[in-house]
């Protein structure tokens, strides 16, 4: 304890100047725009290489269960394929036709090297950016279900609010019909999350499947979400609709940064309506 108040009092005189000069940057990155801009892409580089290198080591320690899970993708995507050719084999459309087969979307792997599931607003860090294509506002999936959208990025990492996040709102229905609401998180469950806005007349029963809508630029309608577990009815409305994800979000490594390629031109239409 003694050397510790003479270390302070010894160097009393830096430790002022040092205390002074983050107060100083720490007002001017939150007053300018420009600094603060520079400052959140400087941390997601720094704190994405350190997450990197930690994630690195992590998964030479798992190697196994990666390989299990990439090779029941593989079956998954072989299965998807070949119902694909059967269906082509039976059309009477060519399979160049580009008024069928139009593309709609991109998809670009990446790995999760930061995982946040136990705070109120929640988000991830993956290791691909801007050097990837990776924008801001894309969907986020793995082959179960959603995870979030991109947020933050940097050259080589890009940060992704979680669906396990206050914040998060995704227009989700049911896939019996087409029912719509928005997807929330009250923060309680790292498992469970919340439908919105469903109507009495969907008539849901606990165990139906939920689905994104497609009624955003984000998500393309079908990816899977999860189901409903539990719900309340007050004045003859849903008060509160819980859904169990699909995602184990506590475990998820490997994912898929989704782009609409129709975004632009979209977004470019609406905002002419404004």
């Amino acid at each position: 304890m003694q050397q510790i108040i003479s270390f302070l009092f010894n160097n009393k005189y830096f430790l002022l100047f040092l205390f002074f000069e983050i107060i100083a940057l720490s007002l001017t990155v939150q007053s300018h725009s420009f600094h603060r801009s520079k400052f959140i892409n400087s941390s997601n580089y720094i704190t994405g290489s350190l997450y990197n290198n930690f994630n690195t080591f992590n998964n030479y320690l798992n190697l196994k269960e990666d390989n299990k899970e990439l090779s029941e993708e593989n079956v998954r995507l072989k299965n998807l394929l070949s119902k694909k050719t059967l269906l082509d084999s039976t059309s009477t459309y060519s399979v160049l036709d580009s008024s069928i087969y139009n593309q709609e979307y991109t998809y670009i792997n990446a790995k999760i090297i930061n995982n946040e599931y136990a705070k109120s607003n929640n988000y991830l860090t993956i290791n691909k950016g801007l050097n990837d294509s990776i924008s801001s506002d894309l969907g986020v999936i793995t082959n179960k279900g959603i995870v979030g959208v991109t947020n933050n990025t940097s050259g080589r990492f890009a940060t992704v609010i979680s669906i396990l996040n206050e914040n998060s709102k995704i227009n989700a229905r049911l896939l019996k019909n087409h029912h719509f609401g928005t997807l929330v998180w009250n923060s309680m469950d790292y498992k469970t999350i919340q439908l919105e806005d469903i109507p009495r007349q969907a008539n849901i029963v606990i165990g139906d499947t939920i689905i994104t809508g497609g009624k955003s630029t984000i998500f393309p309608e079908g990816i899977m979400v999860g189901i409903i577990s539990n719900f309340n009815i007050k004045n003859n409305q849903y008060e509160k609709i819980d859904i169990t994800l699909f995602n184990d979000m506590s475990s998820i490594k490997h994912i898929n940064v989704i782009t609409n390629l129709n975004k632009l031109e979209i977004k470019t239409l609406e905002q002419k309506n404004d």
